[in-house]
């Protein structure tokens, strides 16, 4: 199968929050016989590269944007690789859904993802982005990652060769922007009725306390050291705070939601005002986690 070029994908179709204008072009990669394809491409250097994944993490602002979107299409479904003690690895595509991922290790009577319950996205944002919750970050499970990049093509690195730290990931051996291929998870065996049992757990907890169901990317800012972003926001006067069809959720204060109908001026005004409340009460000058294009 060949590289696959569509031409002006829409940013807004593409991202859980529905947010953004058009990119130049994405470029789908179904197997690695595509990859080569990719470099040459790449090598035009015309167009900033970006790994899109499903979107879950992004605020994209309007108007056509110079991006070569890249959006990997492995084969679904994840595979046992071999045992480890009390352990099984795990095998998967950049371009698993993270719920599949879950449910699929619910019904093996896997353990070890259940935390990450509610999150959506692909198993290789996970990577890239660390994705976390209630103590638990994807890396902790991560026993090898296989990357892409022009210059070096695809190779598998242990986990104990790259750098993963709060919503970010580094490999040294693959210097600057690479692309998850598949990745292996080192999951334990339990029983489908207890991964079921925590799963469910989790999914209440945030069903209570976060907007689990709305258009959002998820939590908008970093927890500055000790201190916790929603927290801050709180206190600061912006849960619920609503700008347009813009609005931080009355759930949880680090979560931008679009109400229907929102714009990326309107999304981006709300952070600008985020900022300069929780700077002005706390003198802290929050980071944000959601990735701005």
């Amino acid at each position: 199968m060949a590289l696959e070029l569509i031409r002006n994908p829409s940013l807004s179709e593409r991202t859980t929050l529905g947010l953004g204008g058009t990119a130049e072009v994405e470029l789908v990669v179904h197997e690695t016989g595509d990859l080569d394809e990719l470099a040459a491409f790449l090598s035009r250097g015309t167009l900033r590269p970006f790994v899109i994944g499903r979107g879950s993490n992004l605020l994209v602002r309007d108007g056509h944007l110079d991006l070569a979107l890249i959006r990997t299409a492995t084969p679904p479904g994840p595979t046992r690789v071999e045992r480890e003690g009390d352990r099984f690895i795990v095998r998967c595509g950049a371009a698993q859904r993270l719920p599949g991922l879950l449910g699929w290790a619910e019904k093996a009577g896997f353990s070890g993802l259940e935390n990450l319950t509610g999150i959506p996205g692909t198993v290789g944002g996970a990577v890239a982005m660390n994705a976390g919750s209630y103590g638990t970050s994807f890396g902790d499970v991560v026993t090898r990652v296989r990357l892409w990049s022009p210059g070096q093509g695809l190779s598998w690195v242990d986990a104990a060769d790259c750098v993963f730290s709060y919503r970010n990931f580094a490999c040294p051996a693959h210097p600057g922007k690479s692309l998850v291929w598949e990745v292996e998870l080192a999951l334990t065996e339990t029983s489908p009725k207890e991964v079921r049992a925590s799963m469910r757990a989790t999914y209440e907890k945030k069903q209570a306390t976060q907007p689990v169901t709305a258009r959002s990317a998820g939590c908008v800012f970093k927890n500055p050291e000790g201190k916790a972003a929603g927290m801050l926001l709180d206190n600061a006067g912006m849960r619920g705070m609503r700008l347009g069809h813009m609005a931080f959720s009355d759930l949880h204060a680090n979560f931008l939601v679009n109400l229907g109908g929102g714009t990326p001026a309107q999304a981006l005004e709300l952070l600008d005002m985020a900022k300069s409340a929780v700077r002005e009460k706390y003198g802290i000058t929050l980071e944000t986690e959601v990735i701005l294009l």
